[in-house]
């Protein structure tokens, strides 16, 4: 079954109905339909309730982190082999600490990373890019 990782800028891009919206939702419902997987790592969490936190609020951070949760979305969590692949692509490539752990998640679940970060460009996944704003 092929398998998918959201970005945190995916799942934002769904949330604040931006281009590229329909087709994180189209990959949803495919997965609500168990025709393909839906993954997310786990630091997409925290930086969707940050972002929203700080620029919505507390209750908007809250509201958007429990939506994530109710979504068909199987949740990766950190583990020492992840770890130790998330801490070698970020000494070696140009990306945040979060972005290290999503692209080491995506190579480990040999999913394509959908996203809108031109950062994951100099990692060697499969990837599909999202429309600019």
């Amino acid at each position: 079954m092929k398998r998918y990782l959201l970005d945190t800028s995916a799942l934002l891009t769904l949330r604040d109905d931006e281009p590229g919206a329909d087709k994180v939702a189209e990959l949803l419902k495919q997965a609500q339909a168990a025709t393909i997987r839906c993954l997310g790592c786990f630091i997409s969490l925290m930086e969707v309730l940050y972002r929203v936190w700080r620029d919505e609020g507390e209750a908007a951070g809250q509201l958007a982190y429990e939506q994530c949760l109710a979504l068909p979305i199987e949740w990766i969590h950190e583990t020492a082999d992840l770890l130790k692949h998330a801490a070698a692509i970020k000494a070696t490539k140009p990306l945040s600490v979060a972005d290290a752990w999503i692209a080491a998640c995506a190579l480990q679940e040999d999913a394509v990373l959908i996203h809108k970060d031109p950062e994951f460009q100099t990692v060697a996944v499969r990837q599909e890019i999202l429309p600019f704003k």
